[in-house]
């Protein structure tokens, strides 16, 4: 039988909160967990030559959190993308933003925009990390977007509606491959135009117990399927 490796791997990292209830622990300390886990399957997957990767990281919902958890969360993803762009630096991989940026504090909306920006050449790989999105909000913004242009309505197809979305930097814009992990058997909206023909693999683990074998299995198991696209 003939295998395919993914192009492109989301992946909603999901029970990082659940985890730490069940260890007895802070929801601080779960949230930790995930992302040493991020950092981890961010690595797996460029060895395994995965060339674009996308984290839902933070969703339009998150706000409604408390306050506490939620700046918690913001540092965490200050963290995150300063310590990624030394290694996309090194690697030759291409930071890009998904989701809205007017809602985060000046500090970490600064480091996205340098992330994107010191990173905007490379092309052997490619990271997405979701913040603040959500699936119908970027349907949405896109709609705006193509009202303020000088876009022709009249000549908006299924192509060239990409254009207008978060991920139309992207080279192949569709997820191969959506993982979720926690056992919920949804995809909350993520990526809601990009995922029409996505396979799935829902892992019955909290994220913070998703481990790189767990990645490369959800990578097997996806080589093995007959992508038919409705034909």
């Amino acid at each position: 039988m003939k295998t395919y490796l993914p192009v492109h791997v989301a992946i909603i990292p999901d029970g990082n909160r659940r985890w730490a209830k069940k260890n007895n622990l802070p929801v601080f300390i779960g949230h930790q967990k995930g992302y040493e886990r991020v950092v981890e399957i961010i690595r797996k997957a460029r060895e395994m030559k995965i060339k674009i990767l996308t984290i839902w990281g933070f969703s339009t919902e998150n706000w409604l959190r408390n306050k506490q958890e939620v700046d918690y969360l913001m540092k965490i993803f200050e963290t995150m993308i300063e310590n990624n762009l030394k290694e996309a630096i090194k690697e030759k991989c291409r930071i890009i933003h998904l989701g809205r940026k007017d809602r985060f504090n000046e500090r970490l909306r600064k480091k996205i925009i340098d992330a994107e920006e010191t990173t905007k050449n490379f092309n052997k790989y490619y990271l997405c990390i979701a913040l603040d999105y959500g699936g119908k909000d970027e349907i949405v913004r896109a709609i705006k977007k193509i009202k303020d242009s000088k876009f022709n309505i009249s000549d908006l197809n299924e192509t060239n509606f990409n254009q207008f979305l978060d991920s139309r930097e992207l080279p192949q814009p569709e997820p191969d491959l959506i993982i979720r992990t926690s056992g919920e058997l949804r995809t909350s909206g993520f990526m809601l135009w990009q995922s029409a023909y996505s396979e799935f693999v829902f892992i019955d683990k909290l994220f913070p117990d998703f481990t790189v074998a767990d990645f490369e299995k959800s990578i097997r198991d996806y080589s093995l399927r007959e992508r038919r696209f409705g034909k």
